[in-house]
């Protein structure tokens, strides 16, 4: 084999991408990846790991604002350098994205930087600033290009007043004043980001409720704490035109009833959702078909064309980060021939968003189970009754827990408070062990810890809550 000929190529190398790769080249198959920007793709550089890092720093400004409830006096007026806090939310997304080009280097996965295009089956040209790379061959070739934002006809970003998310990452300077439209998780992060850093935040979402995808009860949960940050919230609106000033944006807003009113803020952010990155990748050259901008595939993530698959976020929801990883490594085991390869279980995938409060979620809401015709018994535990929660200054937040009458079946967890995003991963490990409440309620959590609250919404489920 020469070096353009591989056995695996993939196209993209973000989380979904360079970790399929990994997986290939652990398999024993020789492995190309090819990206065009930066190694990590859009969640290292521009997404999940930047963002974490602005809120991380919009929480310590939270943390010392209220550092006269623990005891502390802080002298003097705290300032935001708004440089800084961008500055170092970039240097963490260099420092894991050149992590990525050290795992490459470790596995032997050759790197092509460079625009990948389908060039015929089995064939992949790669070109930068247009002028050709190299002309690959390989028998399985993996589209892992990803996503980006959706932009609505006449609310068109231009990176100056109406930002996308790229935009909304490195502000030159804060905005005293500013618009969200749309409140899924993106939207609701930066929102929250914003807010916390004192500018005057408005959320305007089409649907019903803020976070549309969670459970009701904890939508309605987190309106309220938004709401109570002084955020402004409208649900059921629609924006229908944007007027830009010399420094500022007059949108219009159009509720259910039809009622018009206007708002003028200094910058807008459009998190209206995201298409796939399905142009000029040589689809055309090929039988994979696009439906709604998404790849369309089978179980093992394979394509209408042999040889070609996709995976991540440009196959379609729940665009995260971990299921394009695991969706990756389920792709090449299969191609590897690994025996008991099962497909994803979209249903285990836990979701979060990481506002204030956090957000986390797995499996079926209470509505969406009794749609399924499920007979359910559900539990609820409060934050405010959980000593750790208090400990901390954290009482707010509610963990429920959805179960089938029946069979004990855990079908959904849903939590709202302090550290929920990194307490869903236990009940999404329940699920995929396909867990009933008799094991979780024979589970012991220790104590103190706000872990607890998870075993105390089980026993409440079953009316045996012991600390409420």
């Amino acid at each position: 084999m020469s070096d353009t000929s591989f056995d695996v190529i993939v196209v993209g190398s973000g989380p979904g991408g360079y970790t399929t790769a990994i997986r290939a080249s652990q398999l024993g198959m020789k492995t190309a990846i090819i990206e065009r920007e930066h190694l990590g793709g859009i969640c290292l550089n521009w997404g999940c790991i930047p963002t974490k890092a602005l809120l991380r720093s919009a929480e310590i400004y939270s943390n010392i604002k209220h550092a006269e409830a623990f005891g502390f006096t802080v002298e003097g007026k705290v300032t935001i350098n708004a440089a800084k806090v961008v500055e170092r939310s970039r240097k963490v997304a260099a420092q894991l994205s050149g992590g990525v080009k050290f795992l490459m280097k470790k596995h032997k996965v050759t790197v092509f930087d460079g625009h990948g295009m389908l060039n015929g089956p089995g064939k992949v040209k790669v070109t930068k600033d247009g002028k050709p790379v190299a002309d690959l061959t390989a028998k399985h070739i993996i589209l892992a290009t990803g996503a980006r934002a959706r932009a609505l006809p006449g609310l068109e970003p231009d990176g100056k007043l109406v930002w996308t998310y790229k935009e909304a990452m490195v502000p030159p300077a804060l905005p005293k004043s500013l618009l969200v439209i749309g409140s899924g998780a993106i939207g609701i992060e930066f929102a929250s980001f914003y807010r916390t850093l004192g500018a005057d935040v408005t959320v305007v979402e089409v649907m019903d409720r803020v976070l549309p995808v969670e459970d009701e009860e904890i939508s309605g949960l987190a309106k309220k704490a938004f709401e109570k940050q002084g955020m402004k919230i409208f649900t059921g609106t629609t924006v229908t035109a944007l007027k830009k000033g010399t420094d500022s944006v007059t949108a219009t807003l159009k509720d259910k009833a039809g009622k018009e009113s206007q708002i003028t803020v200094e910058r807008v952010i459009l998190a209206v959702g995201i298409v796939g990155n399905v142009e000029n990748i040589g689809l055309e050259t090929t039988k994979v078909k696009v439906d709604k901008t998404h790849v369309v595939i089978d179980e093992y993530s394979r394509t209408a064309e042999p040889g070609i698959y996709a995976i991540g976020d440009l196959t379609g929801p729940p665009w995260l980060a971990h299921k394009a990883g695991h969706e990756g490594v389920i792709c090449v085991e299969k191609i590897a021939g690994v025996k008991d390869v099962h497909p994803l279980n979209v249903s285990n995938i836990p979701g979060c968003t990481y506002c204030t409060p956090q957000i986390a979620s797995v499996g079926l809401t209470e509505a969406a189970a009794k749609a399924k015709g499920y007979e359910v018994r559900v539990g609820r535990y409060p934050f405010l009754a959980n000593g750790k929660a208090i400990a901390l200054g954290e009482p707010e937040g509610l963990v429920k827990t959805v179960f089938d009458a029946k069979t004990g079946e855990l079908l959904g967890a849903h939590m709202i408070g302090a550290e929920v995003t990194e307490m869903i991963q236990g009940f999404g490990i329940a699920k995929t062990l396909e867990t009933t409440e008799a094991e979780l309620m024979h589970a012991i959590f220790p104590h103190p810890t706000l872990s607890e609250m998870m075993h105390e919404s089980v026993l409440d489920a079953y009316g045996k809550a012991l600390n409420y």
